[in-house]
């Protein structure tokens, strides 16, 4: 009996099976970990290209229109594939302006691209002042086209990992050829 009982403790053949499966559970977590960091990568990607797509498009008209800031707004969906921003996010377009010597104020501001009720963190209501970057200042006279992104990000794996929170992006332009201080 002692020695059978040697030959199985010996005998490792049994070994390389529980070291496969113990293996193969982290390289899938791993794995998925890293899908799950790449999806929050290329969603900032996706964000930043929005905001200085949005607001150099709209920063290059001489004019707006209603219609010019609704068809700007159309192209968002395009841009942000695979990320779904009708239902998870917004796009805000606001022009600033100042004029006689007090601080930057909202000029107007605009909504689109998607449904999620989100705020400014430029400035509240056209007519008010506007809060700009440390160190970005508005002259008399001048105005500066803002396009702030904003997204709830959900993870789809390890909520522990990246966890939900919103997305903000934001891009300054002053425009090339007019003030837009008023949509036409």
């Amino acid at each position: 009996m002692l020695k059978i009982t040697r030959k199985l403790f010996r005998n490792r053949r049994g070994s390389l099976l529980a070291e496969t499966a113990f293996t193969m559970s982290i390289l899938a977590m791993l794995s998925l970990g890293g899908a799950e960091i790449a999806r929050y990568t290329l969603l900032h990607q996706k964000m930043e290209q929005i905001a200085a797509s949005i607001g150099d498009l709209i920063a290059q008209a001489p004019t707006l229109s209603e219609t010019d800031v609704t068809n700007v707004f159309a192209a968002v969906s395009e841009i942000t594939r695979p990320f779904d921003l009708s239902t998870s996010g917004v796009v805000i377009i606001s022009s600033i302006g100042a004029t006689g010597g007090g601080g930057p104020t909202m000029n107007w501001r605009r909504f689109g691209g998607g449904a999620l009720a989100a705020g400014s963190q430029i400035g509240t209501t056209p007519g008010a002042s506007a809060t700009m970057p440390a160190g970005f200042t508005v002259t008399d006279g001048e105005t500066v086209i803002t396009a702030e992104v904003l997204f709830d990000y959900q993870p789809w794996l390890f909520d522990a990992l990246i966890g939900s929170t919103q997305l903000y992006h934001t891009a300054f332009f002053r425009p090339r050829l007019g003030t837009l201080s008023v949509i036409n």
